[in-house]
């Protein structure tokens, strides 16, 4: 497999330039954004097995593993990269990230050198790329010019640094500090540190509701989705939803959000309008973790961290009508097409 060092990344990243000029497109579980009213069926699901240090590449209509690949030590999350063309996977104890073709599963390379990348995540305009460091407590941004990437400021935080949320304007990225219950605030052009306030007990998942009005996030250590209104840096309420309270993913309505209850094994939706809960997908096998949704969006897939399974849900209903076994611990999960992100 092929090796890239940062200055080689013009391959990869050469049609940045032209989505800058596109419509926003977003980044990893944050504001990434579905092809336009595409009517092609996803037929490879990726699945990472962060305890394995492998991807499980599922069939999709057969709902089979077809192949299981070695790719580096704790991959966790993964993203797009904007020109939508290739899959980055984060390997966190590897110290790289991997490079893999959306669609058909194939890697095609790899970056080293890549410090901890526990969560990773692009700005809307694309001009920046952050690195969670979850073992190391601090967060790298890397300047992203259109051809390379170049680190910019490597900035210590408080401790393990989880999920990353920006808002629409690029100016403001936002870290959940899992072990030290922050959220932390970084102005991206300065790479400075403007605020930290405290969270409840382990925060992790980070969801922008739209108009860039609150931040979600998921107290794992509780029970419940705090919402903070992070212009005045105060809290507003507490979403009950279960114990273990972690990651997001939007319905694909602008209005609807999913997060996932690890301990509770469940899966409740968010009313971002009303902040209220509104339903609850119960019946699940232990630790609901990351979530993705099929371009009809009446189809959802979610990676099982504790039972070494993917679930496959029917939203209508809100039931499990699937599951598939895979590897340890499987934490990120990924299709194309998909659901849009919003």
């Amino acid at each position: 497999m092929r090796m890239y060092t940062i200055s080689q990344m013009k391959r990869i990243f050469s049609n940045f330039l032209i989505a800058l000029v596109a419509p926003l497109i977003g980044v990893a579980i944050v504001h990434a954004q579905a092809p336009m009213s595409s009517t092609i069926e996803p037929k490879v699901a990726v699945v990472l097995n962060s305890g394995d240090a492998s991807v499980s590449l599922i069939d999709m209509p057969s709902r089979e593993v077809v192949k299981t690949i070695p790719v580096g030590k704790e991959p966790h999350h993964l993203m797009m990269t904007p020109d939508q063309k290739t899959l980055l996977i984060a390997n966190a104890a590897g110290n790289d990230v991997v490079l893999m073709n959306p669609v058909s599963g194939e890697l095609t390379g790899r970056i080293p050198n890549i410090i901890d990348p526990y969560q990773v995540g692009y700005s809307p305009n694309h001009k920046w790329f952050l690195a969670n460091g979850n073992r190391l407590n601090r967060v790298d941004i890397y300047a992203a010019d259109g051809t390379n990437l170049k680190l910019a400021k490597s900035i210590k935080l408080g401790k393990t640094p989880s999920h990353i949320a920006f808002t629409s304007d690029s100016k403001l990225a936002f870290v959940t500090l899992q072990d030290s219950s922050e959220l932390a605030a970084i102005d991206l052009e300065t790479q400075t540190v403007v605020w930290k306030i405290p969270t409840g007990h382990v925060p992790a998942g980070l969801w922008m509701t739209p108009g860039d009005q609150y931040l979600l996030i998921g107290i794992t250590g509780e029970d419940n989705v705090q919402v903070i209104d992070w212009k005045n840096q105060k809290e507003v309420k507490r979403i009950f939803t279960g114990k273990g309270a972690h990651n997001f993913r939007p319905l694909g309505d602008k209005k609807h959000v999913f997060v996932g209850n690890r301990i509770a094994s469940t899966i409740s939706l968010i009313n971002m309008q009303t902040l209220q809960k509104e339903a609850e997908i119960t019946g699940l096998p232990a630790g609901p973790d990351d979530m993705e949704i099929t371009p009809d969006g009446k189809t959802m897939w979610v990676t099982f961290r504790f039972a070494k399974k993917v679930g496959v849900i029917d939203i209508p209903s809100m039931k499990l009508i699937s599951t598939i076994p895979v590897g340890r611990s499987p934490h990120g999960i990924f299709f194309y097409p998909r659901a849009s992100w919003e």
